[in-house]
């Protein structure tokens, strides 16, 4: 039995099967939603043997749908479409769509219960890692490309006080920060710049701080290209101006920050720029993570990171006074860098296989 995970997001598809095999797909669903069904098509066909779909989602809350029921709906309609243009109902492929209460449903289910189906895919990584940690308590920090979770457990049980973004939101569970896409200008409206910035040591003018532009000329990605902990990716293109994921290119789209360019801002400015803007969105998930681990009934035994952002986890729980003596568990070295990347769809579809042998238990 072959069983392949999805988690639809609003900026990537994420894809893992239960035998590990993974691939993330940038696809801004709020760009071109008409395309959503076409994208999973391609996708399916690079798995062939699928048997069995197992879905998640988050990207219900893209701003193309009027509300998150629409786009919950849209999406269980184009995984259906995806599946009639591969003629997979034909061939008996079946589709689970796992919820926040931590059960499966059918599509047709899942329509009558949209909300139970949104941003679910949390939930599905923390219940399925739950199990690598069944004694005690623990924490699960997945930090993506977008967002970070930071879920409590105790003897492998959900212990969040959020189920819903803003629930989650509230309890610090859920920060809209990730490692690639967060604007920069989320980050800070100041930095601090040297006398190398020449477009303001021309002038003989070296503030401390320089305000920065309200803009979206540069996101996180540039941060950590610049700081080495990504590494450069010339044929990656999904930055804030489509061009290169590349250090030369990063420093240019900070520099932007400033209003001025990589000939105005030294690369040793840059990445000093970098540096700064990293601590102060450690600062802040720091902030959320202890927050959420005081609530543990004594210190963190365990705690289990994943995504792409897996280094700054690391960092975080290194930290904390509350998860510094705990053993860390890095998915990308427990499982793979890929499948650390699509932790949630590798959870759903390893959930769904559980569910199939008769050892799910609900949440």
């Amino acid at each position: 039995m072959s069983i392949l995970g999805l988690d639809i997001g609003g900026a990537n598809i994420k894809a893992a099967d239960d035998s590990g095999r993974a691939m993330s797909r940038a696809f801004p669903i709020w760009k071109t939603p008409e395309r959503l069904s076409a994208e999973l098509v391609s996708l399916l066909g690079d798995f062939p043997q699928t048997e069995h779909i197992a879905v998640t989602m988050t990207a219900e809350l893209a701003d193309c749908f009027d509300t998150k029921s629409d786009g919950v709906h849209f999406i269980l309609t184009s995984i259906e479409s995806s599946c009639r243009a591969i003629d997979s109902i034909k061939a008996g492929v079946s589709v689970a769509v796992w919820t926040t209460s931590g059960c499966f449903l059918s599509i047709d289910d899942a329509r009558l219960q949209p909300m139970l189906v949104a941003a679910a895919n949390w939930n599905a990584l923390a219940t399925w890692c739950g199990r690598l940690v069944p004694n005690g308590a623990s924490l699960l920090i997945d930090i993506g490309t977008t967002t970070t979770d930071i879920i409590p457990m105790v003897d492998g049980k959900i212990e969040a006080i959020g189920r819903t973004d803003p629930e989650r939101l509230r309890t610090g569970e859920l920060s809209y920060s990730g490692v690639r896409r967060t604007p920069v200008y989320g980050l800070a409206n100041a930095v601090p710049v040297e006398t190398t910035c020449a477009a303001i040591s021309a002038k003989s003018f070296s503030p401390q701080y320089s305000p920065l532009a309200a803009e979206l000329f540069a996101t996180t990605l540039d941060i950590y290209l610049l700081l080495g902990d990504i590494a450069p990716n010339p044929a990656d293109r999904d930055t804030a101006n489509g061009m290169p994921a590349t250090v030369n290119a990063a420093h240019q789209r900070l520099a932007r920050m400033l209003c001025c360019d990589r000939e105005d801002v030294s690369l040793e400015n840059a990445v000093s720029i970098a540096r700064f803007l990293a601590e102060v969105q450690r600062h802040r998930l720091a902030g959320a993570l202890d927050r959420v681990a005081r609530r543990l009934p004594g210190l963190c035994q365990h705690i289990v990171v994943s995504g792409s952002g897996s280094f700054l986890a690391r960092r975080l729980v290194a930290e904390c006074r509350f998860t510094k003596a705990g053993r860390v568990i890095s998915l990308d070295h427990h499982l793979s860098p890929e499948l650390s990347e699509s932790a949630c769809a590798y959870a759903v579809a390893r959930l769904l296989a559980d569910k199939a042998s008769g050892s799910l238990v609900p949440v």
